[in-house]
């Protein structure tokens, strides 16, 4: 899903105020590009292909990363940014270094560390921000990364490039599956010509692949999760693999593969129950639309993870606005 958000439709003055509400509105959009600008891009086109969040924004500006920006939010630690020109110009600045680039030229960007951006007044960029842990770089190499200009003349860095620019013109084109397999795909290109620049590209680790398989199983089952019959079975066949492997995919995982589809799960539920417009609908009947039918189950689940009943958390905050709370309903 697409969201159209444009500074036009409000007074220059009133323009940073705006976008940086509008982002704290959407999840969607709070992820994309939460910079405090001194003078903001006429709009913001957010959409997600996970695992990569991609935001197209036009002319003109200048911005800033600052440090209470970074670290009043955790995903802005944990998550890096590849800038891509479409049209116009564009310097960056980062770690002491300062990229200018046209055209079909990208930049890759720490969200964790200050940053400033240039636009020239008739520019189109691509960004595609993305969880750090899924760059299988080491940290050191990654810091020689930032802000330095890379072109779309060697093979990897073309074909990241053009893919990327194409994405900025169909990104409504997708569905949710196709979207994951274009995310993942998208960044598997990017992996190879970064490493490409460090001269690593024959030097890539070995897990990659198995990396890129657990990224589209965890895709998979947020897609899935209103499936009572997703199960690690479902999961593993969907992915042509046995269960044995799929569990052994998921040893260095946080969570289980069962704990994760209960987790995420109750996630959404817990989301449905903040929402004002599902009000109406009874508990039993929102762990139902996440696959938990099973009413007597889902609320023992419930309290172990919240530490009270579905219904007591829901009464708890009645009348309480998404917003604050900085949710919003599935997109």
């Amino acid at each position: 899903m697409s969201v159209l958000v444009r500074a036009t439709d409000v007074s220059v003055a009133s323009r940073p105020e705006y976008l940086h509400e509008a982002s704290e509105r959407s999840w969607a959009l709070s992820i994309s590009e939460p910079m405090k600008a001194t003078s903001c891009p006429t709009r913001y086109e957010p959409r997600t292909l996970a695992p990569c969040i991609l935001v197209n924004f036009g002319p003109p500006g200048r911005a800033a990363r600052i440090v209470p920006a970074i670290t009043s939010s955790s995903w802005r630690r944990t998550s890096f940014k590849v800038d891509v020109v479409a049209q116009g110009e564009v310097d960056i600045e980062q770690d002491g270094r300062q990229a200018r680039l046209h055209a079909g030229d990208y930049a890759f960007v720490d969200l964790a560390r200050p940053a400033h951006w240039t636009n020239s007044s008739s520019v189109r960029v691509l960004a595609i921000a993305f969880p750090r842990q899924l760059l299988p770089l080491r940290a050191d190499d990654t810091t020689k990364l930032t802000a330095v200009g890379l072109n779309a003349d060697d093979g990897p860095g073309a074909l990241f490039s053009s893919t990327a620019r194409q994405l900025a013109r169909h990104l409504d084109h997708f569905d949710v599956a196709s979207g994951v397999r274009v995310g993942t795909a998208t960044l598997d290109l990017l992996t190879v010509a970064l490493a490409g620049r460090l001269d690593r590209g024959g030097g890539l680790p070995p897990d990659i692949p198995q990396r890129v398989l657990i990224v589209r199983m965890r895709a998979f089952i947020e897609d899935q999760l209103a499936d009572s019959d997703l199960t690690p079975s479902a999961v593993a066949r969907a992915h042509h693999v046995s269960l044995r492997y799929l569990y052994k995919l998921f040893e260095g995982e946080q969570k289980s593969v069962a704990g994760l589809i209960k987790e995420r799960r109750l996630e959404w539920c817990r989301r449905d129950l903040l929402d004002p417009s599902l009000r109406h609908l009874p508990v039993s009947a929102i762990a139902a639309r996440w696959g938990m039918p099973n009413a007597a189950h889902f609320s023992h689940a419930f309290r172990a993870a919240y530490g009270m009943a579905p219904v007591e958390y829901r009464r708890l905050v009645a009348g309480t606005r998404l917003d604050e709370f900085g949710l919003s309903s599935r997109q």
